[in-house]
């Protein structure tokens, strides 16, 4: 009989009615108060006193029955009707209480703490508190169904949940934002490689401009002064690693600050570099470089005065020699990295270089065009004072040895290369080529000891008179693309007796419309050489085969203008070509 009592206590109360207009029905959130309503919540009523009547005839206790009422009632053929709206309003509720963090009451979210706190009931089904309070409320505050699933509770089956937050989870959500993420990674990395390979299609593009105007060029330069130029073309361009039997294998590649003047010490190993110390008072510095180990430094304190470094000549043995603005010839030890000898000059040096160890003959280029020749013996004074063709500055050095295997200076200045008796028994060097008041001689390369092959680079005079010849005029007025120097040329100079040269092949290339570069002459293979030169359209290196100047090839570029260029070999054959921009220095191993 109690068990009965309690299932008529579950039929709505009075308050229902009174409550029907009100903003949670509004919502859809409770049920809508109608007579049908009542009508099901008592038939209801009745088939839990009828499971409460089976449940006493079988021997239940009376909390089996009242579980077993609670259970008829949230299976019972009324569950519809509790969702108000209908079964659209109850999937709505359901739907916007999985997809959302937020009460499906009011819709709104709920919180850790305070009146709307997020709390749950039997069923397991969340809400805010307040909302299933005011529920109990308007349901006579004894028991209410739930909203999503009709199973009844209690004020006291409303349980507190403690959570700082609470984060609905959508899996389908989280793999499109994982594929996303791989998606824009990947699109990215294509980016990158689209964007070198733009950067390498607008050099090429532009490479190939500037070589067919060379091409251009050469062809109206040819048929206006009768001579015949050979035309390095891109197309014709072979791979940078391999020419013939000759490849570059890159070995070193530094990043090398301010640096302007280099020589390499093939059998030791080592690079010296000259350069400018950081700061606005700086010195000028040697850095010494293990090319075994690239970082291995060590910075070498020059005397103060010594200005700058123009030119650095490795002599056999572990030392070397520098020419410097400062007026001043310096022996450097390289094992003791201090100068162990400087000879004094009468004005700024530019150029220097030697014969080997047993000569003790050391000479030096200097600004007003004469050559000095010293015994490292006997450093007061020189041996001998020469003055030059002209007051030009001499450029250019390179100890030879003749036919005869005299000793010879080859030197460089703006009027073109000459050769020079160090004996003393010559008062003026000889010119190689006929004079021509139209070019400027910037550029020497040469394969000491042996004479038997030069290339001499020019470049025009920017004050050209009206009656210059066509082939001149035209390598002057032709406009060059900004930041590309200007047209020059290289000539290949070889030896046709003991004191007699000739003019050979010439080729067109970019060169400095200022700087007096270097050049370098590579050995290999049988009695075979390459020529290698610093192009300004290319901002690398450039290797022709001589004496044709065929199969043009270009080294790695270092997007600058080359500096400084030193071809050296150790006494165990092995070469290496230095190229030196404004901050790198690359070292290339010449397999032959």
């Amino acid at each position: 009989m109690p068990s009965r009592s309690r299932g008529r206590r579950a039929s709505p109360p009075a308050p229902v009615q009174e409550d029907e207009d009100g903003p949670e029905e509004e919502d859809g959130s409770e049920g809508g108060g109608s007579d049908s309503s009542s009508s099901e919540e008592s038939t209801d009523v009745e088939d839990g006193e009828r499971s409460d009547e089976e449940g006493q005839s079988e021997g239940e206790s009376e909390d089996e029955e009242e579980e077993g009422e609670s259970v008829a009632e949230g299976c019972g053929p009324s569950v519809p009707a509790r969702v108000p709206g209908g079964a659209a309003a109850a999937a709505a509720a359901a739907d916007r209480a999985t997809n959302a963090p937020n009460c499906p009451v009011c819709m709104e979210p709920w919180t850790s703490e305070g009146a709307h706190r997020i709390s749950c009931i039997p069923c397991g089904h969340v809400y805010g508190r307040s909302c299933l309070e005011r529920w109990l409320m308007q349901r006579g505050n004894i028991s209410a169904t739930c909203p999503q699933c009709a199973r009844r509770f209690k004020h006291k089956d409303i349980i507190n949940l403690y959570a700082p937050e609470v984060v609905v989870l959508n899996s389908d959500l989280e793999k499109q934002l994982s594929s996303c993420r791989e998606k824009v990674e990947s699109l990215a990395e294509v980016v990158l490689k689209q964007g070198k390979l733009l950067e390498e299609i607008i050099a090429k593009k532009n490479q190939r401009s500037t070589d067919v105007g060379v091409a251009k060029r050469q062809k109206i330069a040819e048929h206006s002064d009768g001579r015949t130029y050979l035309e390095p073309s891109a197309l014709d361009r072979a791979d940078h690693s391999s020419s013939n039997s000759c490849c570059f294998v890159l070995k070193n590649d530094l990043f090398f600050d301010g640096a302007r003047v280099m020589g390499i010490d093939a059998a030791n190993q080592i690079i010296l570099a000259s350069r400018k110390a950081p700061g606005i008072f700086g010195e000028h510095v040697l850095t010494k470089i293990n090319m075994s180990s690239n970082h291995e430094a060590r910075i070498i304190q020059l005397p103060p005065d010594t200005k700058v470094v123009k030119d650095i000549c490795i002599l056999p043995g572990g030392s070397a020699l520098y020419a410097s603005l400062g007026k001043r010839l310096s022996l450097l030890s390289m094992t003791t990295e201090s100068v162990v000898l400087q000879c004094y000059l009468p004005a700024p040096a530019w150029s220097c270089s030697a014969h080997d160890s047993a000569s003790h003959h050391i000479y030096a280029g200097l600004q007003n065009g004469m050559l000095l020749v010293f015994d490292t013996r006997q450093t007061s004074r020189p041996l001998h004072s020469m003055a030059g063709l002209s007051s030009h500055l001499v450029h250019t050095l390179h100890s030879v040895t003749d036919s005869s295997g005299s000793r010879k200076v080859i030197s460089a200045s703006a009027i073109g290369p000459c050769m020079w008796d160090v004996d003393g028994n010559q008062s003026k060097p000889k010119l190689l080529l006929g004079e021509d008041n139209q070019r400027v001689c910037f550029s020497l390369a040469c394969s000491p000891p042996s004479s038997d092959l030069l290339v001499a680079s020019f470049r025009p005079k920017s004050d050209l008179s009206g009656d210059v010849a066509p082939s001149q005029a035209y390598l002057s007025q032709t406009p060059i693309p900004s930041g590309s120097g200007k047209l020059g040329y290289h000539t290949v100079i070889t030896r046709t007796g003991s004191a007699s040269f000739a003019q050979g092949s010439t080729c067109y290339s970019n060169v400095s419309e200022v700087r007096m570069c270097k050049s370098s002459i590579i050995p290999y293979g049988n009695g075979q050489h390459l020529f290698a030169f610093g192009d300004e359209a290319l901002c690398g290196v450039r290797t022709w085969e001589l004496p044709l100047f065929g199969m043009p090839t270009a080294l790695p570029t270092h997007r600058e203008p080359i500096f400084d260029l030193r071809y050296a070999e150790s006494p165990a054959g092995d070469g290496y070509l230095g190229c030196l921009s404004d901050q790198k220095l690359q070292v290339f191993r010449v397999s032959r």
